[in-house]
């Protein structure tokens, strides 16, 4: 079952998939951002960490990509074909630290020690 699942959101396999996968790196490049930007640090404090371990040049990049896809829009604006040309949406550079994160809180968990934070609602 759990290899029916794969290949149907698989876009090499699915045709679907890859019609979605192509849709969404059409609107990334539209404002010149990537996948993992799209991860919200407030939403999960595992994000918030992997960030945190990052190196500062990458987080700054993410925050200007960032900042430049909000100014582009509220001025409904796209970035230029030339400029979209060389985005690249689905080059991932938090998924390897948010595994890392994820990893270390399920051994944290197996472990019986207590979370690094507590999640709570604001």
């Amino acid at each position: 079952m759990a290899s029916f699942l794969q290949s149907f959101i698989d876009p090499k396999k699915n045709w679907l998939a890859a019609q979605h996968m192509k849709t969404i790196s059409k609107r990334l490049k539209n404002y010149g951002l990537r996948y993992d930007d799209l991860y919200d640090p407030y939403y999960d404090l595992d994000i918030k960490e992997a960030l945190n371990r990052l190196p500062r040049e990458i987080v700054d990049a993410r925050n200007q990509r960032l900042k430049r896809a909000m100014d582009l829009s509220m001025k409904h604006e796209y970035l230029s074909q030339d400029l979209q040309a060389v985005q690249t949406p689905f080059r991932s550079y938090l998924q390897d630290m948010l595994t890392l994160v994820k990893k270390e809180n399920a051994e944290r968990e197996a472990l019986g020690a207590l979370p690094l934070y507590q999640r709570t609602l604001p």
